[in-house]
């Protein structure tokens, strides 16, 4: 998230720029450090860590559940491909589950403008999207956030696994 981060903010930025100039991403650097300094390029980083925290978390303890279960009512090997892409799918949809609050929150810590301090910190933005808005309004976006995680942890958990295997690792 440390290196990442800076690009997280100017990708939102730009991405919710109006009007018909499109901004160029050294442009919106400047403009940044010039308007925000080097802390502009890291608001939003708790909650960019917690995402992380939580994301990969959900990935791999739900890809390897799903296994299990897969396994166990299908009688498919946990070596099979269709195991690992039915446990691959479910890993992410779960993982769009638990990371869409945290995807909402860190955007709009990351588009809040910089002479209006709207949010304080993460659990701040969160309580109050859930009291001004409402609880269903974290999980805005949640088809475009699962279709992107869909094929992204479907490919790189088979990968993983393919790759656990050739170099002689027993399947997870």
């Amino acid at each position: 998230s440390l290196a990442g981060n800076p690009f997280d903010v100017l990708k939102t930025k730009m991405m919710t720029a109006e009007g018909r100039n499109v901004p160029s991403i050294m442009g919106t650097a400047k403009d940044l450090m010039k308007h925000q300094g080097i802390g502009g390029f890291y608001r939003g980083i708790d909650s960019n860590v917690m995402r992380a925290m939580v994301l990969n978390g959900t990935k791999m303890a739900c890809y390897d559940q799903t296994k299990g279960y897969v396994v166990q009512y299908t009688g498919l090997a946990k070596t099979s491909l269709v195991t690992q892409f039915i446990s691959a799918v479910a890993a992410g949809f779960f993982m769009t589950c638990t990371v869409s609050p945290f995807d909402m929150v860190r955007t709009r810590l990351m588009n809040q403008p910089a002479d209006a301090k709207i949010y304080s910190n993460a659990a701040d933005c969160f309580v109050k999207i859930i009291k001004n808005e409402g609880p269903t309004t974290l999980w805005r976006g949640f088809m475009p956030i699962w279709s992107r995680f869909a094929p992204t942890t479907t490919l790189q958990l088979i990968i993983f696994e393919q790759l656990r295997s050739v170099m002689g690792m027993k399947s997870m």
